[in-house]
């Protein structure tokens, strides 16, 4: 068997299972051992407080540039009102769950991958071991955990803010008429489309803190083994929740509507 295929099918696919052995250590932990709270808590701050501000700019910018791509469009057939409805619907079904995601990917991510690479290399996780506390229930559960549960709401604030900025945006700087884009967009939007944002935010959360966990737990030795865990976990993050999204909003379409 090449090399080639070594690097390219038989490795992608060991990580795959192994991430998912992962996976069920974490669900076995969670049920077997009560996560503390406090642990909890704290990573709920420093994963979706600290991302906060990051996550709001982006969807306030991403809910104005789609507010005036499509009124230029819409313009031209002179569907002005109808512009704010699917920005709201597109903010609530699929920019807002996936860019969220993409940021909290790059930003927390990285950092899991980092920290518990850094505790490997330097010995702490055997430490850990020897003094009889797993890995998976002290490090690895209460971010996973925190990240599945701050991202919903950090998606609840995207969304929010993404349509605010596109009605502003559309309303006074291209002067649609705000009753009947308002109208419009209530009309249109459907509240399955924020439940298929809102789930699918859930799962991007369980799959980014589960790669960057994996990916710090598995580094290699040394400075240069920590820095590729961490470039691998935002890539292979950002590459899982563009693929699953399209999976999902498959799934979710059938199920919700």
């Amino acid at each position: 068997m090449g090399p080639q295929v070594e690097k390219w099918v038989l490795e992608p696919l060991r990580g795959l299972g192994s991430i998912a052995l992962l996976a069920v250590e974490f669900f076995r932990s969670l049920l077997l051992h009560r996560p503390h709270t406090r642990d909890v808590v704290y990573q709920i701050y420093h994963i979706g407080v600290k991302s906060l501000s990051v996550v709001l700019v982006t969807g306030a910018f991403t809910g104005m540039v789609l507010c005036a791509q499509t009124f230029f469009q819409f313009h031209k057939v002179k569907m002005d009102t109808a512009t704010l409805a699917v920005v709201s619907v597109s903010m609530c079904a699929e920019l807002g769950p996936v860019l969220s995601a993409l940021m909290v990917a790059g930003r927390v991510g990285a950092a899991m991958a980092a920290e518990l690479g850094t505790m490997r290399v330097t010995e702490q996780i055997d430490a850990l071991r020897t003094l009889a506390t797993h890995p998976v229930d002290y490090l690895v559960v209460p971010r996973v955990l925190a990240t599945t549960i701050a991202l919903p709401l950090l998606t609840i604030g995207s969304i929010t803010v993404g349509i605010l900025a596109a009605f502003v945006v559309g309303t006074y700087l291209l002067g649609i008429d705000p009753v009947y884009a308002y109208n419009n967009m209530v009309q249109y939007t459907d509240p399955a489309d924020l439940w298929q944002g809102l789930i699918k935010s859930v799962v991007f959360g369980h799959t980014l803190s589960m790669i960057g966990c994996y990916k710090g737990l598995t580094c290699k030795e040394g400075a240069e083994g920590v820095g590729r865990a961490t470039t691998e976990a935002v890539v292979y993050a950002s590459i899982s929740i563009l693929i699953s999204n399209f999976f999902l909003t498959l799934l979710l379409v059938k199920l919700l509507n």
